[in-house]
């Protein structure tokens, strides 16, 4: 293997827990609620699937279902989208629903998995290439530089900024192409079968891991050091 392909959320890292996120929001803005409407609260918007990186909606209304469709294809789609299902949960203030998002595509809504450093790390000591391909409607760069790992990625290949999500072929065909490898010699990395698993229709091998809190994954992603040297990798 010449390359690794990494999936972001789930996979190198992982968003804050419904009640962190709505938590660090009120603090941000200066908004106070009892703790019982916060729990509620925080139970309503997990349900919703208001939190990007979050829990799947249990429904999406009619009126967002064409943001929903399109929202890792298009910034303002994925905006209307989480901002949509978050405004089914009744806050104290309206504008609270355009804050929750804010918060939850920046740094510190976002955690490494434990072993995440060091197999990036470890990865670019071998002179193996590393490239981030992620279904996303927001730039992620910044999390990669916030926690040090953007030196160890060598491309970022972002749905909205292709115009295409996995499953398609075409997105892992970008990042084999940006990274200069043939797909037969990358290795992908995720931890959703049905998106990350395309990238076997292209040729490349796949390895996944469970998308767990990171208190409960402190070591998943070490086993891939010993897949890209292995010629006997399991199949999609």
């Amino acid at each position: 293997m010449t390359a690794v392909l990494f999936d972001f959320s789930g996979t190198l890292c992982r968003i804050e827990s419904t009640e962190s996120w709505l938590r660090a929001t009120l603090a941000a803005t200066g908004t106070r609620m009892a703790e019982p409407q916060l729990i509620e609260a925080a139970t309503a918007l997990e349900t919703a699937g208001a939190l990007p990186g979050g829990a799947e909606p249990t429904a999406v209304p009619e009126e967002l279902a064409a943001a929903w469709d399109e929202r890792d294809l298009d910034a303002a789609s994925h905006r209307a989208a989480y901002t949509g299902l978050s405004r089914q949960v009744p806050l104290p203030a309206d504008a609270l629903h355009d804050a929750l998002y804010d918060r939850a595509v920046t740094p510190a809504a976002w955690t490494p998995y434990p072993d995440a450093p060091q197999v990036l790390e470890e990865l670019r000591r071998r002179g193996i290439a590393v490239g981030i391909v992620s279904n996303i409607g927001w730039d992620l760069r910044p999390v990669f530089r916030q926690y040090g790992l953007d030196k160890y990625v060598d491309a970022y290949v972002l749905s909205y900024e292709h115009g295409v999500r996995k499953p398609d072929a075409r997105l892992f065909a970008a990042a084999c192409a940006e990274l200069g490898v043939e797909p037969e010699h990358t290795l992908m990395v995720g931890d959703s079968r049905a998106a990350d698993g395309g990238a076997a229709a292209l040729g490349c091998r796949v390895h996944f891991v469970d998308h767990l809190p990171v208190r409960e994954r402190p070591d998943a992603l070490l086993p891939v050091l010993d897949l890209p040297e292995s010629a006997e990798l399991p199949p999609a």
